[in-house]
């Protein structure tokens, strides 16, 4: 496979608390817009502009890593070994060859095989997650501990994976077992003081691959998942037009929320 071109952005922080954003890329691996079909050129189910709603993090001294390639090259919120996030409900895979809405992303014939996948894998998967490990490792040798809030949005109605309107604002912590307690309720108290946005912990999103693979807060790592409802801060028509004024209150939540994950210590650091 062709060496792709650089993985992710990466702006290191001074403080605690890193985030990251795997599924705002728009890169593809070489030859895979020829093989995808129209509707999977689009990359519809990008995380779109994620990564500028959290535009103020360099100001507060927050790293912020970010993918650069497609969800559709690969997955990096997905098990490299295929196991499903939410066992017996509709999964997406390391490689997805369907969209949210269900349709294929792939000309007839053209999706890849198990040994695609597995370079797939090698090329952008892993190199990726030994930079995020690295960075955590990093972060909690000079702090103590680390934070990783892992920023993402979807579609505020995709019925292939839940019924009706998603709730606008997602946190999840792996059902409290990624972050320390007092950690997810500091988080969860901004979120559910934001006025004129929904809220759930632990609901449909409970957390991906990330958040529950880095999340060992007994070794000093605290992982939380963010997904937003798109339609909170931009036109699901017009994807690729990103909105400043639309997206500032949402904005102002994620700059609360990280100011409140900054004052946090766990106990021992006070």
């Amino acid at each position: 496979m062709t060496e792709p071109a650089a993985l992710f952005t990466l702006v290191p922080g001074q403080t605690p608390l890193l985030v990251d954003v795997p599924h705002a890329g728009l890169g593809l691996s070489p030859g895979l817009s020829d093989r995808l079909t129209d509707s999977g050129r689009r990359l519809t189910d990008t995380d779109w502009h994620v990564e500028k709603l959290y535009g103020f993090a360099a100001e507060l001294g927050i790293g912020l890593m970010v993918a650069t390639h497609s969800r559709y090259v690969v997955d990096l919120n997905r098990d490299p070994q295929g196991r499903a996030l939410y066992p017996g409900a509709d999964n997406t895979e390391l490689c997805p060859t369907r969209g949210f809405d269900g349709e294929p992303l792939y000309r007839e014939g053209a999706g890849p095989d198990t040994s695609e996948v597995a370079a797939r894998a090698a090329v952008y998967w892993h190199p990726y997650h030994q930079r995020l490990a690295a960075e955590l490792q990093a972060i909690r040798a000079r702090h103590g501990y680390a934070i990783l809030l892992d920023g993402h949005s979807i579609a505020a109605e995709v019925p292939r994976f839940f019924p009706g309107r998603l709730p606008d604002l997602n946190l999840g912590t792996n059902d409290g077992a990624s972050c320390d307690p007092g950690l997810a309720a500091c988080a969860y108290g901004i979120l559910s003081a934001s006025e004129g946005f929904s809220h759930v912990h632990n609901g449909r999103f409970k957390g991906g691959f990330i958040t529950r693979h880095y999340g060992r807060p007994a070794e000093g790592l605290h992982a939380l998942q963010l997904e937003i409802a798109r339609d909170c801060y931009m036109d699901e028509a017009r994807l690729e037009h990103w909105d400043a004024v639309r997206a500032a209150p949402l904005i102002a939540v994620l700059r609360r929320l990280v100011e409140a994950l900054l004052r946090w210590q766990p106990a021992g650091h006070r």
